[in-house]
């Protein structure tokens, strides 16, 4: 398991439910079958950027991370396609990088991850009915722009 594994399960966890505490968030990796020091989890609350608040951890907000996702979608979506549990954007050439990464920036948690090309966008779900569920709400913004 990597740092990378580890920390991608902790931001999950703590997204999902109220940590409050290293104990806490030690067991509920350790459910996982991740085992961690408490020096470990300090350094990867350090690199993840979180922040305790009264309702457990929470992720500090983000910097500057560029152009919102709805605007660079109505200016450079043009299609929006749907196979099975993926969906496929079409985008004008040179610009589906910067729009994958504004999609991954918003977190939608329907969306497993995304792989750009030149002008085409793969975004992975985890079924069909999700697939769908996306694909709808990325016409709506296409609708609206």
């Amino acid at each position: 398991m990597t740092k990378t594994y580890r920390q991608g399960q902790i931001l999950k966890l703590i997204r999902g439910k109220r940590i409050s505490t290293q104990e806490e968030l030690a067991h509920e990796l350790g459910a996982l079958g991740i085992a961690a020091t408490q020096v470990t989890l300090s350094r990867d609350i350090r690199d993840l950027r979180l922040v305790k608040t009264r309702d457990g951890y929470q992720e500090m907000a983000p910097e500057e991370t560029g152009p919102e996702f709805s605007m660079l979608a109505a200016e450079f979506l043009k299609d929006v396609l749907r196979a099975q549990n993926l969906v496929i954007l079409k985008t004008s050439p040179g610009h589906a990088n910067s729009v994958a990464v504004a999609l991954d920036n918003e977190g939608w948690p329907q969306v497993i991850g995304t792989i750009a090309g030149d002008d085409t966008i793969l975004v992975i779900t985890t079924d069909g009915p999700t697939a769908e569920a996306v694909q709808e709400r990325l016409l709506d913004l296409l609708d609206r722009g």
